[in-house]
């Protein structure tokens, strides 16, 4: 019998990877990369607004490149072999459409304008909105944000969605429906846009658009049209139901296979977020705490619904039925700023030297520089008079969101240099996932191991450590540095039939791991004061912004 295979495809925030899989014994066969050309250049973000914006176009070039350059090199039988392609994305990242599900950016008179197109997950500009809507959330019958930690966040859809509305009348009058990422990019590939008729993700939907089934879907028209008018009528123009990353979205077009050079039975899995596909390309477990270490933090955990089901979680990112796995409940949780954190102090150093010693010598440094600053950094002493910050550079995701907080440093003196300051950003997104276990913890819900994906995962053994001595519990980072395509190739050999479970096909085509950090034990003693004096220093800040 032929080898099948199928194609992963990880929207990231700055690019786009592809990964080729042999679907019986997860092989890599053909991996790509392709970099976002107009987000590269800082076109339609303001970061000192929070705005963070991708044109569509982007992720139509990026994606047709980086499928063609990784089926460049791929044997003709193995491409005739390809049976299911599955994309996961960042978010919440929706956009508005008009009645055919063209972004409106696509349509002429939007092309540049910012607010037609992509809303980024790390895009804050909703922040007043989110409040409104925990406002009149908590106050009426239904609470629409229970399952959602009681807490939504202005990097969600509504919240995003109404932003826009209010700010942009051209927009206002041309949107029709609204669309998150990883639907709309699947649904391209399978020549079916129509936001009424696209499948869309239980994962996004219920983790970000307070879809569940108590509520028969999406909030209610009367709570939407209480929150604001603007809203009126949108509910039956966006969807009822969702299906998880498991089933097929339909199949690739005529057109879409063509240009690939593939058969046009090949399945097109229904979309979700990077982070969930991540933890199954991680090998997610039930009560494993799977960290996506990116840009920012997801963190994944999967339960059987029947164990903590009845458990409403505060201050996290959702508990979802099947949004991970079918048949257990996905919780996620993260923070706004990981790797982002250690790329503004970079830039702190780095900007300077651009600016008077030209961009060969700041691009020799950056490249350099937090190497450098890890291996000086790991042989500082850690004592309990240490100085401390916040994670907070990029507001809160978790526990309890607020985008309104900022990073606060304390304890610095005269002696503080670079290395210094950088060991306490790294400190500071450690305590801030301590903070994140906790609160699982302490809401019931217990972590058997912790295992870690993601380019700061796989490329930072300093942070490593000192997450693990933070956390006091060993870490196992993932073999494979493509986690979230693998997760999304996998999510496509079962959608196309090809193993008839997620387990099943983790199991057949999971990567394994590579590495894993103890703590240490001289340094969690003193990690656990320097903790206190975080939570104490996060208190004051917050209380005083």
């Amino acid at each position: 019998m032929s080898q099948k295979f199928t194609l992963g495809i990880d929207f990231g925030t700055d690019s786009v990877r592809a990964l080729l899989v042999n679907t019986s014994n997860g092989q890599c066969v053909s991996t790509a990369v392709e970099y976002y050309k107009r987000w590269a250049t800082g076109k339609y973000c303001d970061p000192s607004i929070a705005q963070f914006r991708q044109h569509p176009l982007d992720y139509l070039e990026a994606v047709e490149s980086v499928i063609k350059d990784t089926l460049t090199n791929a044997l003709e039988d193995t491409k005739q072999n390809i049976v299911g392609i599955s994309i996961d994305t960042t978010g919440s990242t929706p956009v508005a459409v008009d009645e055919n599900g063209t972004p409106l950016a696509m349509l002429p008179e939007f092309s540049d304008n910012p607010n037609g197109m992509f809303i980024l997950w790390k895009d804050h500009t909703a922040n007043a909105e989110a409040e409104e809507i925990n406002h009149l959330a908590h106050r009426w019958d239904t609470d629409y944000t229970k399952y959602v930690g009681g807490i939504y966040s202005s990097e969600w859809f509504w919240a995003k969605i109404l932003h826009t509305l209010r700010t942009d009348a051209s927009i206002r009058e041309k949107a029709f429906s609204w669309v998150e990422h990883c639907d709309w990019i699947s649904a391209v590939l399978t020549g079916n846009t129509n936001p009424l008729t696209m499948k869309r993700s239980r994962c996004a939907a219920g983790h970000k658009a307070m879809w569940h089934e108590e509520f028969e879907g999406l909030p209610w028209e009367e709570f939407l049209y209480k929150l604001d008018p603007l809203l009126s009528g949108l509910r039956e123009r966006l969807f009822r139901n969702t299906y998880t990353s498991d089933e097929p979205m339909g199949q690739i077009s005529a057109e879409w296979a063509e240009k690939f050079g593939l058969s046009t039975n090949v399945v097109i899995g229904v979309g979700a977020f990077d982070c969930h596909m991540g933890a199954v390309g991680a090998e997610i477990e039930p009560y494993d705490f799977v960290r996506v270490m990116g840009t920012s933090t997801c963190d994944m955990l999967i339960a059987p619904n029947e164990e903590i089901g009845h458990l409403l979680i505060k201050g996290i990112c959702g508990q979802v039925d099947g949004s991970i796995i079918p048949g257990m409940l996905g919780m996620e949780a993260g923070q706004s700023a990981y790797g982002d954190y250690y790329a503004w102090f970079q830039r702190i150093i780095t900007e300077p030297v651009r600016e008077l010693l030209g961009e060969k010598a700041a691009d020799e440094l950056a490249q350099k520089l937090i190497p450098h600053l890890s291996e000086k950094a790991s042989l500082l002493p850690i004592a309990e008079n240490d100085p401390v910050a916040t994670d907070w550079i990029n507001g809160r995701r978790t526990p309890d969101a607020n985008h309104l907080l900022k990073a606060a440093f304390v304890g610095m003196n005269l002696g503080t240099d670079a290395a210094k300051l950088f060991k306490m950003v790294v400190e500071a997104t450690a305590y801030g996932s301590k903070a994140i276990v906790d609160r699982f913890i302490e809401e019931g819900v217990p972590i058997k191991q912790v295992i870690a994906i993601g380019g700061v995962a796989k490329k930072s053994p300093f942070v490593m450590q000192t997450l693990a001595n933070v956390l006091n519990m060993p870490i196992k980072v993932a073999s494979s540095d493509q986690a979230c395509a693998l997760g999304a190739a996998m999510n496509a050999a079962v959608a196309a039939g090809v193993h008839a479970s997620l387990f099943e096909a983790q199991k057949a085509m999971g990567s394994g791991f590579d590495a894993r950090y103890e703590p240490r034990p001289e340094c969690v003693e003193v990690y656990q004061k320097l903790y206190k004096k975080y939570q104490r220093l996060g208190k004051f800040t917050e209380n005083n912004a």
